[in-house]
């Protein structure tokens, strides 16, 4: 799937997507949360929840999610988001965060729709593809 990906769908995405760091990404299914859309044998979507080993930190995850564009704007990416909150419920997570570059709109919509809230601003804090440096927002959810 990353091989296929569009530039837009990568535009606000952290390069690169090796093999090294997907193996790294997905090898460890005991701990965080992993969830694969699929559509026969093509991987359509990625959704991860990394979920923090230390004590001071425990039951907190940090969330991902890539889709395919073939597969963006029909609901996939609200549902992998809703199976991977309701896997983090059954797992008995606290709550779930993530980071997305403010001028990623639909991101930022997916992510509020499935009950994120903004919980601040990294000014200037993500240098893009157009040379120019991007405000981030932190949100997260409390489950």
């Amino acid at each position: 799937m990353y091989a296929s990906l569009s530039e837009e769908t990568l535009k606000w995405g952290l390069p690169p997507y090796d093999r090294a760091r997907i193996e790294r990404w997905t090898s460890d299914f005991e701990h965080n949360i992993i969830l694969l859309a699929m559509d026969s044998e093509r991987v359509a979507g990625h959704m991860q929840v990394f979920v923090d080993s230390r004590s001071r930190f425990r039951g907190i995850g940090e969330l991902f999610i890539y889709l395919h564009q073939d597969y963006q704007n029909v609901g996939l990416g609200k549902a992998l988001m809703e199976a991977g909150i309701e896997e983090a419920r059954r797992r008995q997570l606290h709550r779930i965060e993530l980071t997305v570059v403010a001028d990623n709109h639909r991101a930022v919509n997916l992510y509020e729709k499935v009950g994120f809230q903004r919980e601040g601003v990294k000014r200037e804090n993500f240098l893009g593809d157009d040379g120019k440096y991007h405000d981030e927002v932190s949100m997260g959810i409390l489950l």
